[in-house]
């Protein structure tokens, strides 16, 4: 058997160029969103197919299967015992086995076709133009059963998704799971539009120039503790981030001139999710560990920044002297229990991007309902607007105008996400069991926020969470950073507590 020395040393190697072919592809991802000329979607089609084609081919080649064998016996006699190359091999081996699942022409067709939809969605959004797009989610929904059973033939093809996204969950889970968010918020909703008084905030649709919002967007980046060396700002139809490598993370958010609070908590969105990309351990740069571990726990780190922190009453001190410095026409006679009292108005709204924190898991159950018919053969493409709008009613209570604030709203089924939108709001469930073990550690949230200095809460999760990586699972390093299990539980009292006192029930 080969030494460990140059066991690591094969690995590394095989690491590197998986990396390169990986971060080709998101600079081409990323531009596609941001700046690239429609008419260029057909090529950048074609450039990706064929570097994912080629990723897949190295990834699943013979040489590659020899080579994480060996890495995997020597790791089992112990003559490879480097933790960050044992954390290394399980993971490699694990994108491997799933990989090789998959022939290479179904992840060159793949690639295709998710580009081809996406610019296709682009369209079809503007032109509130669902016939465009339906073929294509039929298309992909077939695809993405026909992966999971090359995947796991003995699974339900959803559960094989929902699990790709989040390890260890599937529909059950996830039904536990919402079954105890809806009977906190339902009631809650309920209350609210009966006994609640909503604050006036007309200031909330005032007008600021696309260009005062631009410049405030990179104060914004660095009032959460983003160095701009680190990171860029584009402007897209929906806001995203992509972690490309250490010390690059690319943030893109969308500026509506008539709601500045729009772009500002997409902007402090985003940046929780740059943040942790940036705060991977750089030990881990261009291996398999580099980026974060799950969608889940990708997404409590943005939920974090934008609601925990976010729209606390605490941090309303040094967002307001921002939004007073780019917009002080509209904001100068704003008080701090004003913009608290508007930032966290509840009410039910058609768009999930732009719902309050306490409706946006109702956002997330229509989407995981329709999911779920489509792949239990329940339902295709076409039946998806009137499924869109039986379930707004029934959980929202709104009807819907127009598929543009319906089913067309999000970007994320033209890149094949299926069993993603779950992930959205079990990642606002785990932020929720942050806070009480920051406070255990001695963190006083509330005077970081205040003071517009997030440090010590960046180092809490760089330690607890970021510097991981892929390195370890959700369960673990929610074990490892609360001292206890998940825990719903965390998330319902945290809104039951929160909305009760904001209007009074």
């Amino acid at each position: 058997m080969a030494s460990a020395v140059e066991l690591t040393s094969r690995l590394r190697a095989l690491e590197g160029k998986l990396w390169t072919r990986e971060y080709l592809m998101k600079i081409a991802e990323f531009d596609g969103a941001t700046i690239a000329p429609e008419n260029g979607a057909a090529a950048r089609g074609d450039a990706m197919g064929a570097l994912a084609g080629e990723h897949h081919e190295l990834l699943t080649s013979a040489d590659a299967c020899a080579l994480v064998a060996e890495l995997e016996a020597a790791v089992a006699a112990g003559e490879l015992s480097d933790p960050q190359a044992v954390a290394e091999v399980r993971t490699l081996a694990r994108d491997q086995r799933e990989a090789r699942a998959l022939p290479t022409e179904e992840v060159e067709a793949w690639s295709r076709l998710t580009c081809e939809a996406d610019a296709v969605w682009h369209k079809a959004k503007n032109a509130n133009d669902w016939a465009s797009f339906e073929p294509y989610v039929d298309r992909i929904v077939e695809t993405l059963k026909r992966h999971a059973g090359y995947m796991d033939p003995n699974r339900d093809p959803y559960d094989v998704w929902l699990d790709q996204y989040e390890r260890g969950m599937d529909a059950a889970a996830y039904d536990r799971f919402f079954g105890a968010v809806r009977e906190t918020v339902v009631p809650l909703v309920h209350a609210i539009g009966e006994r609640g008084t909503q604050p006036e905030a007309p200031f909330l649709t005032a007008h600021v120039p696309d260009a005062a919002q631009r410049a405030m967007s990179f104060d914004l980046m660095k009032l959460v503790g983003l160095d701009l060396a680190d990171t860029c700002l584009a402007f897209t139809e929906h806001p995203f981030s992509e972690g490309f490598a250490v010390g690059d993370a690319r943030v893109a958010t969308h500026i509506y001139e008539d709601n500045l609070l729009s772009n500002v908590y997409s902007v402090i969105h985003e940046a929780g999710h740059a943040s942790y990309e940036l705060g991977v351990n750089p030990a881990y740069a261009r291996t398999c560990l580099e980026g974060g571990t799950s969608l889940g726990i990708h997404e409590s780190q943005s939920r974090f920044f934008e609601n925990t922190a976010g729209r606390s009453r605490a941090f309303m001190t040094p967002l307001l002297a921002l939004l007073r410095r780019y917009a002080p026409e509209v904001y100068a006679g704003v008080s701090e229990d004003e913009l608290y009292r508007a930032v966290n108005i509840a009410q039910p709204s058609l768009v999930r991007t732009e719902a309050d924190e306490l409706t946006y898991p109702l956002h997330i159950m229509i989407r995981y309902d329709i999911e779920r018919m489509l792949f239990a053969g329940e339902a295709t493409a076409k039946d998806i607007p009137a499924l869109w709008a039986k379930f707004t009613k029934q959980y929202l209570g709104l009807d819907v105008p127009n598929d543009t604030l319906g089913c067309l709203q999000d970007t994320h089924w033209s890149g094949g996400s299926f069993g993603y939108f779950p992930t959205y709001a079990l990642g606002s469930a785990y932020d929720a069991q942050y806070v009480p073990a920051m406070e255990r550690a001695g963190i006083d949230l509330d005077a970081a926020c205040a003071a517009g200095d997030l440090t010590p809460v960046r180092a809490w999760l760089r330690e607890n969470i970021w510097q991981w990586g892929r390195g370890k699972d959700a369960d673990e390093l929610i074990q490892g950073a609360c001292g206890a299990p998940f825990d719903a539980t965390f998330y319902c009292d945290y809104l039951a507590t929160k909305f009760s006192e904001l209007y009074q029930l």
